[in-house]
This record gives C-alpha cells, sequence and structure tokens, in this order.
C-alpha cells in the first residue's frame, strides 16, 4: 500500500491554520514511516499572498514527489476536453522543473469524462502525448467529505470528540482497504499494490500517522508511491460505460463483476455516521 494527497494546497480546514497542516503532515508522516508519498498539487490556487508554495517545497525537500492534478481543479465532465487539457498544461507548467516531480496526473474528483467516451478518450490521448499516466486510485474513504462535517460543526459552534473522529477515519480507511483488495482480487485474481487517496485536510494530517499503525497491524506493508506505480494496475486503461471512480471499479465494472462500491463513500451513510459518533451534545 502507497499513500497520496489530492487538492493541494487546500483551503482552511476545522482545526489547523493553512501552515500548520503541511508542517504537521510532513512530521506525521515521518512517524508513520511514510518515506514517499505523492502529493497532486493544483497551482492554480497558489497566489503571491500565501506561504503555499514554500509548503509544497517542504513536501518535497521531505522525500515526497509532486504530480499533476490541473492548475483549478477542473472537472472534466463540466468543460470541453480542450479546456481540461489546457488546465492541465497550466499545472504543468508550473511542475515540470520541481524537485522529485513526476510525470503522473490525476482526474480532480476521479472524473474521466463520466458517460462521455468521445471527451474521455481525447484526454487519454492527450495524456500520452504529454507523457503523462493515469495517477490510479484504490482505496477510497472520503476524508473530504468528513472535513467538510468538521466545518460545519465547528461553525456552528457543535462540540466534537477529537478521540471519536480518529477512530472513524482509521476504521473507514482500513475497511476500505481491505474492501478494495477484496475487490482486486475477484476482479484481477491478484492483489495489487493499493494506492489510498487522501487529501491534505487537517484530518489526514491529525491522524494518519494511527491509520498507518493500523494498517501495519492489520497486516498491510506500507510502500514508496514510486514501488506502486511499477504495478501492472498503474497502466491499466479500463472501457467502461462510466469513467468515474477509482481504477478497481471501473476495471470491476468493465468485467461485470459486482458489489463494487464501499458504503462510507455514500454521503448518507457518511454524514449519519458522522453525526452520531463525532459530535457531541
Amino acid at each position: 500500500m502507497a499513500f497520496s494527497f489530492d487538492d493541494v494546497p487546500r483551503s482552511k480546514g476545522a482545526f489547523l491554520e493553512p501552515d500548520e497542516r503541511p508542517r504537521l503532515l510532513i512530521e506525521a508522516l515521518q512517524t508513520a514511516g511514510i518515506k514517499q508519498a505523492a502529493f497532486f498539487i493544483n497551482p492554480g490556487r497558489i497566489t503571491a499572498h500565501d506561504n503555499d508554495a514554500a509548503d509544497i517545497a517542504a513536501y518535497a525537500r521531505a522525500g515526497h514527489v509532486l504530480a499533476n492534478h490541473t492548475a483549478q481543479h477542473s472537472r472534466l465532465s463540466a468543460i470541453s476536453a480542450s479546456a481540461f487539457l489546457a488546465d492541465i498544461d497550466a499545472a504543468e507548467t508550473w511542475l515540470k522543473n520541481r524537485p522529485n516531480y513526476r510525470p503522473w496526473f490525476r482526474f480532480p474528483f476521479l472524473d474521466e469524462g463520466q458517460k462521455d467516451k468521445v471527451k474521455r478518450d481525447a484526454v487519454r490521448a492527450g495524456l500520452g502525448k504529454r507523457g503523462l499516466i493515469n495517477g490510479y486510485v484504490t482505496v477510497d474513504a472520503s476524508d473530504w467529505y468528513m472535513e467538510d462535517q468538521a466545518i460545519a460543526a465547528a461553525a456552528s459552534g457543535k462540540l466534537m470528540d477529537w478521540n471519536a473522529l480518529r477512530d472513524l477515519f482509521v476504521e473507514s480507511y482500513v475497511e476500505s482497504a481491505n474492501f478494495s483488495d477484496d475487490l482486486a482480487r475477484r476482479t484481477l485474481g491478484r492483489a495489487p499494490v493499493q494506492m489510498v487517496l487522501l487529501h491534505e485536510t487537517d484530518i489526514a494530517a491529525m491522524f494518519v500517522d494511527d491509520l498507518a499503525a493500523a494498517l501495519k497491524a492489520d497486516g498491510w506493508t506500507i510502500v514508496t508511491v514510486d514501488e506502486a506505480y511499477r504495478d501492472p494496475i498503474a497502466q491499466m486503461v479500463p472501457d467502461v460505460e462510466f469513467a468515474d471512480g477509482t481504477r478497481t471499479q471501473m476495471l470491476a465494472a468493465e468485467r461485470a463483476i459486482g458489489n463494487r462500491w464501499y458504503e462510507r463513500n455514500d454521503r448518507k451513510v457518511a454524514k449519519k455516521l458522522f453525526a452520531e459518533r463525532v459530535l457531541r451534545d
């Protein structure tokens, strides 16, 4: 299993200041023994009035790698293929000469065009011409939605149980990892290197070391992202009717394998769990 973080730099969360979060995340990754994670960058969010560029450089100095997530975090199904590729190019211009850059691209929202195969294939061809590979994901438990719930609770003055939030985060990602492992074995007949999708959230910064410890206790081995992207699953190109979701989900859909969705990625389920387990009267 390897770790990756999307939406860098990300806006303020419920608990930490924007510049505090990268420092804490770097420390947590070191504590967790995660020597090399991938950070997928949106350079269009960087301004002259923040420290985001320096924070991203700190990730690279700590041994982690930087990759493309479009400049503006565009959703492919909402814009033209040409506009989307232009947004990729804008991010590449900023990224390409940075230390620890990798020629990987991850679709924002994991949206690869959804039902529009013409647009999907145009972008796939564009990625190939640019020498970029699709930055695959297999394990997701929607930490970004947990963050949204925490931000809303803080804004409303609601009390949150810190330990319960940690336990919900860790439990959800361990469950998702095992769900994805089972789905991969049913779909591919083997266990590929799993790729965890996290975001540059306060929750991830506070609890990723707890998550890594729980995964190791569950029998998982943490590897570098470079090793993960050498797994054949990184080069697989699913041909599906609806191109959206994790690599394992789309490969399973291509092969008509059932039970493809981890239930806690359903926002209704996630919201109920957060309310029941984290919020306090």
